[in-house]
């Protein structure tokens, strides 16, 4: 879904950001950033072949007032098994993913 020349993956993703935006005029939350990509695992040879970084692709990132760490949050309808390992593999890292329905 395209919208102002922005795409978004659901309409429900579309609703947060525009939220989000206005919580950021208010002063609530700051340097709101979309699809902020994380490095999970890098690049790595396996058999031979070249595998690519294992990534985490990340809605949208903010630093909410008064907190001094990043707000990293992902809008979820419902929760694969591919995202379930990323966000164990972010916690890991200590980064806790803030999912919002």
């Amino acid at each position: 879904m395209t919208v102002n020349g922005e795409t978004f993956d659901s309409q429900r993703e579309m609703e947060r950001y525009h939220h989000l935006r206005i919580l950021q005029r208010a002063g609530k939350i700051q340097q709101l950033e979309r699809q902020v990509v994380f490095i999970l695992s890098p690049a790595v040879v396996i058999g031979g072949r070249k595998r690519p970084a294992l990534k985490y692709v990340a809605d949208f990132t903010y630093v909410e007032e008064g907190a001094s760490v990043k707000t990293v949050e992902d809008v979820k309808g419902h929760i694969t098994e591919g995202y379930r390992i990323k966000r164990h593999l972010m916690a890991a890292m200590g980064i806790q993913i803030k999912e919002t329905k």
